[in-house]
Formats: structure tokens, sequence, C-alpha cells
């Protein structure tokens, strides 16, 4: 039996797959209302394909509880939050988990940690809690993000990093049954580098285009263009810069290697702080476009979009919501906000619930997420000022870029 510990946005789609791969599956969290819900058949969070995986996973027996199993395997996969001022991260979580299912874990159980950790945070802050040495740690970091979590679980590569190879083989059997991608055995402390190194390097290439966003900006150029021009050459790949960087990895994760080697990560922490700092810039825009637009009242601006990513109602570490506090710390007037993923769930006070009271209020959207909501209805934009923060939207007048 395999009991995950973490029924979030990891946890649970991670649960539900190897329940309807035919593993006997106990869903745990401490969250007693989730885990009703989830005890009543209803989903917490949605996902494209997650009502089929939940369905097939409850026709095979998945159980939810609020309580600690015992069980042959352990998958660990609750947050790992970051302390924003000294950029270290939070495993406060992980530590708690294992804490508890060592009391109810038999010998020779296996703990996959799955939440993203500090390299050195299993043998350091882990391997000392152990009561029992014949517990086995092992970490496997998750690969998939919200918008295409079904498909990225089955086809994703994954990494475990382990004690011995023997253990290594009877993790990556159990991730086998479902997972289609390589998956390669290393060592844990490697194992737990990579994950952060991954997004870091992902963090890093982002931070080269919102930099590029503003350099343009500064000299009154097309920053698309320039991109897109550049990417004709065979060794260039620039990705488009945005209004910012949400989820819970690439804004997150890199800063446990700046919080662990502040001396060694000049490059990564200088591409964190201008990441972080984009929605500021987003902001600048705004009132340069109310500035050329004539509009004089920011009551009159909305943002389209709250969610970090399009197409998904997760909003964690938004750049819509980041906006929003430089908003209110500059000038203590919040703008105005629309998602169609939120329409039934309130994440700040200036959020609008329906898209048309939205549109009657204001005269300058500006387009924080590419949802395909807004792109089978560009028509209810006509005469609307526009500053389009992906490139992505096809009318002609009155659009303003980064």
């Amino acid at each position: 039996m395999v009991n995950v510990i973490g029924l979030g946005y990891i946890g649970l789609p991670t649960a539900l797959m190897l329940a309807a791969h035919g593993v006997e599956v106990v869903g745990t969290d401490l969250n007693e209302a989730l885990v009703n819900k989830l005890n009543a058949g209803e989903l917490t969070f949605e996902e494209k394909g997650l009502d089929n995986l939940f369905k097939q996973a409850c026709a095979c027996g998945i159980r939810f509880s609020t309580h600690y199993q015992r069980s042959e395997i352990y998958i660990v996969s609750v947050p790992t939050p970051y302390d924003k001022y000294t950029k270290k991260a939070d495993v406060s979580f992980v530590v708690a988990a294992v804490e508890t299912l060592q009391k109810v874990a038999p010998k020779d159980a296996i703990v996959v940690i799955e939440s993203t950790i500090p390299p050195g945070t299993i043998d350091g802050e882990i391997r000392p809690l152990l009561h029992d040495t014949s517990i086995h740690l092992a970490h496997a970091p998750e690969r998939i993000i919200p918008g295409n979590m079904i498909y990225e679980l089955v086809h994703n590569n994954r990494t475990i990093g382990v004690d011995s190879p023997e253990q290594g083989e009877k993790i990556k059997q159990l991730y086998a049954s479902f997972c289609k991608g390589d998956i390669a055995i290393t060592d844990i402390r490697s194992a737990e580098m990579t994950k952060v190194v991954e997004n870091a390097y992902r963090a890093v290439n982002i931070a080269f285009a919102n930099e590029l966003s503003r350099i343009c900006n500064h000299e009154g150029l097309d920053v698309f263009n320039i991109i897109n021009i550049c990417n004709k050459h065979p060794r260039v790949n620039i990705l488009n810069p945005g209004p910012g960087v949400g989820g819970h990895c690439i804004p997150v994760d890199p800063w446990f290697l700046v919080g662990l080697f502040p001396q060694l990560t000049k490059v990564i922490g200088a591409c964190m702080f201008t990441n972080d700092s984009q929605p500021l810039f987003v902001l600048r825009r705004i009132r340069e476009v109310m500035a050329q637009s004539g509009i004089t009242d920011s009551q009159r601006v909305g943002l389209y979009g709250i969610t970090y990513k399009e197409n998904v109602d997760d909003y964690r570490e938004s750049p819509t919501l980041q906006l929003l506090e430089e908003q209110e710390r500059h000038l203590g007037t919040p703008l105005k906000c629309y998602d169609p993923y939120l329409e039934h769930r309130a994440v700040c006070e200036s959020q609008v619930s329906n898209f048309d009271a939205f549109l009657k209020d204001i005269d300058l959207v500006v387009l924080m997420v590419k949802h395909d909501h807004i792109t089978r209805q560009w028509d209810r934009l006509e005469g609307k000022v526009i500053l389009d923060c992906h490139n992505f939207c096809p009318l002609s007048d009155k659009v303003y870029r980064l």
C-alpha cells in the first residue's frame, strides 16, 4: 500500500494516478474539509482530465483520510514555501509529515519526498529525525504543471534519488506503473539539486526576456518584434516577456539556491529580483498608457486574469496579485480585476465576479493572462484601450504592448 501525504495540486493527482493504475492508495491530508469533500466525490480544484482520473481512482478503491496509515511506501507532497526576506526554504511541513508518519510506519518502510526541497535537506534535516534507522529515504521531485498535469504525470521524465540501487528499483517500479517517461536513478543530493536547477534555468531565461522588455520600452522599440527577428538565428531561442512569474515553482524554488549560497548565485539572484519586479514594471506601463490615452481615473482600469497562467484556477504567486500589492503600496487604490476561472472564488477585494460588470466600468483593459475565454470574444473589447502583456490580442486599434 502507498500512503500519499498532502492532497494539494501535486499530491492528489499523484494519488489518483497510482490508484487508477492498480496501486492500493490512501490519500492523507490534515485538512478535514478537503478530505470530506473528496470522500463525498467532489474535487477540490479544477484541472483538465482530473474528473475522469478521479472516477477511475474511486472505482479502483482509493481512500481519503486525515490519519496517517501503516504503509510500505509513503509519498510526501506537502508545501515548501520560502521566507521572502531570508530567501530560505521553510521545510517545516515536510519535517512534520516525516515526524508523524514514522509513528505508524513499519520496519523497512520507504519515505519518498516529492516536495521540492533545497539540496542537503534530507541529509541535514530529515534523516536526523528518524527513530527507526530501517526506514529508507528517497527524493522524487515532481515535474508537472497546472493545466497539463495528467499528461505530464504520464509522459514527463522523472528523477529518483536514493541511498541504494535496490531501493531505487523498487520506487522506479512504483512510478513506472503509470509513467511512460525515462526514470533516472541517482543519489539523493543530486536529485534535490536537479529540481531547483531546472527551475532556476527557466527563471534566468524568463528574466532575460523581461529585461529586454524594459530596454525596448525605454528605446521605443517593439520587444516582441525584436525577439521574433532574433529567434530566426539558428542558435537563439529567446522567450517572450510577460507581466511576471507565478505558480509555486519558478518564482520560489530558485530562491532556495540563493538562500543557501548567497555568494555563489549572483546571476540567479539578479534574475529573481528582475522577475519579482516585473509586475511593478507593468504598473508603470499602465500609468504610461493612461497618460497617453487621456485616462485620469485608475478606477477606470481593469486587470483581466488573476490566475498565474492561462486556463487554470491556480493563483499562487500570481503576477496580478503581485501587481495589486504594488498598486496598493504606491497609490492605495486597488484596480478592478476579473478572472473567468475564479468567478465563484473571491481571492482579492477588488475582484469583479461578472465579465459584463467588469467591462462596464473600465476604459483600459490590461491583459494579464491568456485565457481562452477572452480569445473567443475579442469583439467585447472593441472601443477599449488595451495593454497586452503577452502580445496575443489580434485587435489593431488602441492596443499597447509591454
